[in-house]
C-alpha cells in the first residue's frame, strides 16, 4: 500500500507535531523572503510550513498524500494564516506559479528512491524557479547505512490522540546497505482500549546520498553554485545530516 495514509498521518502528527524553533529559524534566515512566493516540496502535514507561514513567509506547499494535505489544511485553519496547497507528485510537478526558492526538509527527498525519478524531481523544481532561484535540500545518511544491522529491525510504538484513542504501529525494516535502500513495512492500528477501530498497512522505501554524490546529482539537474553545509536538524545517534544549497 502507499505511504502516508490516514492513520500514518495521525501517528506522524502526534509524534512530530511541529518543527523545532531552531529548524524554523534556520529556514527563515536562508529563504529569500520578499523576493516572491516560496515552495515547500513534499510539505506533508505542515510540520514546518505552518510555523514558517506564521512568521509571515509567503509559502506554497505541495505533497502527493491526500491525508497529509488535509491535516495541513486543518493546521493552517487553526493557526489563522493561509497558504496555497497542491496535491502533486514532484516528479511530474506542474504548478501555475513560479518561485524564488524551493526547499525539501527533513530528508523527504530521500523517499524518491529511483535515481531517474530523483533527477526528474530536481528538474521539475528547477523549471518552477525564478531569480534568485534557490534550492535547499536537507538530507541524512542513516545510521543503518553506516552500520548495517545483521537482521531486520522490528519496532513497536504507540502515540495517544486528543480524543483518548491510541495509534500503535509495528514496523519491520530491511536494510540493503550496498544498494543504499531501506524498506519498512508497517501496520498501524487505532485502538480504544482493547478494541481496534481501524487498521492500515504501509510500505515505505528510503535511499541516501553522500554529500558529494547529492551535489553531483543536483549539478547534473542544471543547478549551479552548489554548496554543502550544516543541517537545520541535529543528527540522531549514528546518522550524519547535512544540507545542500544551490541556484537554478
Amino acid at each position: 500500500m502507499a505511504a502516508y495514509g490516514r492513520l500514518c498521518t495521525l501517528f506522524y502528527d502526534a509524534d512530530k507535531p511541529r518543527a523545532p524553533d531552531a529548524e524554523v529559524e534556520w529556514y527563515a534566515e536562508r529563504l529569500p523572503n520578499g523576493a516572491g512566493p516560496l515552495l515547500e516540496a513534499m510539505a506533508g502535514s505542515g510540520r514546518l510550513l505552518v510555523p514558517l507561514v506564521e512568521r509571515g513567509l509567503n509559502i506554497h506547499g505541495v505533497d502527493s498524500s491526500e491525508a497529509m494535505l488535509a491535516n495541513c489544511t486543518a493546521r493552517l485553519i487553526g493557526a489563522g494564516p493561509s497558504a496555497p496547497l497542491f496535491r502533486q507528485d514532484i516528479c511530474a510537478l506542474n504548478l501555475p506559479f513560479r518561485y524564488a526558492a524551493a526547499f525539501i526538509a527533513a530528508g523527504s527527498f530521500q523517499l524518491i528512491v529511483e535515481p531517474v525519478a530523483a533527477m526528474r524531481a530536481l528538474e521539475r523544481l528547477r523549471a518552477h524557479l525564478v531569480d534568485p532561484g534557490i534550492l535547499i535540500v536537507d538530507c541524512f545518511v542513516p545510521a543503518e547505512g553506516l552500520h548495517p544491522p545483521g537482521a531486520p529491525i522490528v519496532e513497536a510504538r504507540t502515540v495517544s490522540l486528543a480524543d483518548g484513542t491510541k495509534i500503535a504501529v509495528r514496523s519491520e525494516t530491511f536494510v540493503d546497505a550496498e544498494g543504499r535502500r531501506i524498506d519498512t513495512n508497517s501496520r498501524y492500528e487505532r485502538r480504544e482500549g482493547a478494541k481496534i477501530l481501524a487498521r492500515e498497512d504501509e510500505t515505505l522505501a528510503l535511499t541516501w546520498y553522500g554529500e558529494g554524490e547529492l551535489a553531483d546529482l543536483v549539478a547534473q539537474a542544471g543547478y549551479r553554485d552548489v554548496t554543502i553545509g550544516t543541517s537545520p536538524l541535529p543528527s540522531a545517534d549514528g546518522e550524519r545530516r547535512y544540507a545542500l544549497r544551490a541556484r537554478a
